[in-house]
This record gives C-alpha cells, sequence and structure tokens, in this order.
C-alpha cells in the first residue's frame, strides 16, 4: 500500500502573476509585490478581480506587452519606437491618435508579419493534406 503525498501548493513569485494577470507589477499593492502567489490565489484574482486590479486594467500604467498589443505593434517595435516606460490607458489613446511616423511604420511591419503567419500556416496544412492523401494512395 503506498500513501499519498500531501498536496503541495503551487506558488510564484510576484513578477509572474503580474505578467499573467496583464497588469504593471510596480503600480500593484504592496503586500501583491512583498509576497508569493499560490495558484488558487491567482485563480481567485482572475475569477473575481480586486477594485486595484480592474483599476490597473481599466487605467495602467501597463506593461509593455499590453501597450504593444493595445497599439497593434511587437514589443520590438515599441523599443524602436523608443518607448520603454509603461504606459497608462491615456497615453496611449494619446499615441494613436497623434499617429507618429514610427507608429505607422511598426503596425505595417506587424502586419506583414501576421500575413506572412498566414500563409506559412495555409502552406504547411497544404502540404500535410497531400502527404496525407498520398499515404492513402500508397495504402490502397
Amino acid at each position: 500500500m503506498t500513501s499519498r503525498k500531501p498536496r503541495t501548493i503551487q506558488t510564484m513569485k510576484p513578477a509572474t502573476a503580474a505578467k499573467k494577470l496583464g497588469v504593471y507589477l510596480e503600480a500593484t499593492p504592496d503586500e501583491f509585490r512583498e509576497g508569493v502567489v499560490s495558484r488558487d490565489e491567482l485563480n481567485a484574482l482572475q475569477a473575481e478581480p480586486p477594485a486595484w486590479l480592474e483599476e490597473l486594467r481599466r487605467n495602467g500604467p501597463h506593461p509593455r506587452q499590453v501597450v504593444a498589443a493595445r497599439l497593434g505593434i511587437s514589443v520590438s517595435g515599441l523599443a524602436r519606437g523608443g518607448v520603454s516606460e509603461a504606459l497608462t490607458t491615456e497615453q496611449i489613446e494619446a499615441l494613436r491618435s497623434e499617429n507618429p511616423e514610427w507608429l505607422q511604420k511598426e503596425r505595417t511591419i506587424q502586419a506583414e508579419v501576421r500575413r506572412e503567419s498566414v500563409r506559412i500556416k495555409e502552406k504547411q496544412a497544404k502540404e500535410a493534406k497531400q502527404a496525407q492523401q498520398a499515404t492513402a494512395r500508397k495504402d490502397r
């Protein structure tokens, strides 16, 4: 007869939890930054976000990956554009309305990357289907 080990609680660093929640770590409350977050606590924060989390998601400051997504560009494009700090929703909207040349260029690059990804995926699917058909013909 084997004995079952007690279930260990999975924990993560606050930086990991903030990334999973899509918020900027430096803007979170002290008690969040100074402790560890269990998987159950993370799930609870995602299911029923407290006021501070809702406020951060709504108004920021937002981490770079969120800023990039809201601008429709990559994180690398954000860096090429000279944006290295977290931005608030208001700052993101201001950038959108200004629509500087670097942002237009990065959006074009991102659109090309997406088109190329779709083209490659379709090509791979077509090749897989042809290989499957060839195998089926061979088996007859």
